[in-house]
């Protein structure tokens, strides 16, 4: 009750309906016509946009008109992209233009878009099948209107890099009803008689309309089966065609284009100076370098007598040192001859010593070799009368007996047999199968 009853300020309403629109109106389009256009010192823009039924109040702001190509002015049919506002301080509804253009493009711009993605969904625009330009082309061709002025400024660039070249006009209109169907037909014509190596495509800039010939399907495919490179030198550097995506290459500028397919004349030639520089300072030098290993070569050059002569005195020196060395050698053999002659000598005297060192140790180690054998002898013998002491038959020759259950196994104790249980005896001599009759304990 107490918000109901709460009395606002007339600021506060209005900003209340503004925060109202702004959050529930979205960015939209409105067409209209221009009226009362105020053009402010401030650079300001504000209008009204009609209709035969209402009009609404309108500001665009100057760094939003500074965008525009085109000028406006009272009366003109326009499409304004803008956000739905209230002025506080009038309490006016109106609409904050953020972008405008003349009435009718945003059909342009859809049509422009649709054969974009249909062409680009075909290959027409892959770079794949772009080709490069001829780096010095023959002949340059020109498709464009005789009387369009960008065609001055391209003849003009041109003739300044590159006069020695001709140029082939192949006239169309570039603006108009059936211009695209004229300009398509140029570029076949130019293909069926093959003049030229590179066909410039030339238009000077102007509004979406003026260059909506380069947006038609025609002549985008008469761009693709073009068997010469095309530049396509459109409108101005912001502006974009369906021609630019379908050429070769796309200049941003109709001068521009000339200059791509044109080499500069005058950078050729200052190129060609620096080469021919380049390659006479190069032969100066490979020359200069001839004539140094010339002179080195003439200094090392020796008469055939004196090489002769040269090569005997080599002679008489290797001949010299290896006679020297083989007396050298001769010496060295000598003395070691007579080395090995006085360590004979010196062996034989201590021959006879080792011969009776040796002879006392085989007796040595004979006499050794038979006390371990009769060691090992008495050893033996003693094992095997313990053997033969542990020997069962014996135990068995003096009287006892062994008792065996029906298994196999030894019995000792007469607890371990039941009566009637079959016993295997076995003595010294045989053995013989019995019967439990009775048992008892010790």
């Amino acid at each position: 009750m107490e918000e109901k009853n709460r009395v606002l300020r007339v600021a506060e309403l209005n900003f209340a309906i503004k925060q109202l629109l702004e959050s529930n109106v979205p960015l939209l389009w409105v067409r209209g016509e221009i009226s009362n256009l105020v053009r402010a010192a401030s650079g300001h823009w504000y209008f009204s946009l009609k209709d035969d039924q209402a009009q609404v109040r309108c500001v665009m702001f100057r760094h939003k008109n500074q965008l525009l190509r085109e000028p406006i002015a009272n009366g003109q049919l326009v499409e304004v992209l803008a956000v739905a506002t209230l002025y506080e301080q009038r309490g006016d509804f109106q609409l904050t233009v953020e972008q405008m253009r003349p009435a009718g493009l945003g059909i342009l711009y859809e049509q422009f878009e649709r054969l974009k993605q249909l062409l680009e969904s075909e290959g027409l625009f892959a770079a794949a099948r772009k080709r490069a330009l001829p780096a010095f082309p023959r002949r340059i061709g020109i498709v464009t209107s005789p009387q369009a002025a960008a065609l001055r400024d391209v003849l003009t660039t041109l003739k300044l890099r590159l006069p020695s070249v001709p140029v082939l006009l192949y006239p169309a209109p570039v603006q108009g009803t059936g211009s695209a169907e004229k300009i398509a037909s140029a570029i076949q014509i130019a293909n069926r008689r093959a003049e030229c190596d590179v066909l410039i495509l030339c238009r000077g800039g102007g509004s979406i309309e003026d260059l909506w010939a380069f947006n038609e399907e025609i002549v985008a495919r008469a761009i693709a089966a073009s068997d010469i490179p095309i530049v396509s030198g459109v409108g101005h550097e912001t502006d974009f065609t369906i021609a630019d995506f379908a050429a070769d290459e796309r200049a941003p500028t109709p001068t521009a284009a000339a200059q791509r397919v044109a080499p500069d004349r005058h950078a050729l030639l200052g190129s060609m100076r620096d080469k021919a520089q380049h390659l006479e300072r190069t032969q100066r030098n490979r020359l200069q370098n001839a004539m140094q290993a010339l002179d080195y070569l003439q200094r090392r050059l020796v008469h055939p007598a004196q090489q002769l002569q040269r090569r005997a005195q080599q002679l008489d020196q290797l001949q010299q040192r290896l006679q020297r060395a083989f007396t050298h050698r001769k010496q060295q053999q000598h003395w070691q001859w007579q080395s090995l002659v006085q360590r004979l000598r010196a062996a034989g005297s201590d021959f006879a010593r080792l011969r009776d060192q040796q002879a006392n140790l085989a007796q040595r180690l004979n006499k050794a070799m038979r006390a371990v054998q009769a060691q090992r002898a008495g050893r033996v013998e003693n094992l095997a009368q313990h053997l033969i002491l542990l020997d069962p038959k014996q135990v068995l020759a003096r009287g006892y007996s062994l008792v065996q259950d029906a298994n196999g196994s030894v019995v000792s104790d007469a607890g371990q047999l039941a009566v009637g249980a079959e016993l295997r005896i076995t003595f010294a001599k045989g053995w013989a199968r019995t019967e439990v009759k009775e048992r008892g304990e010790l």
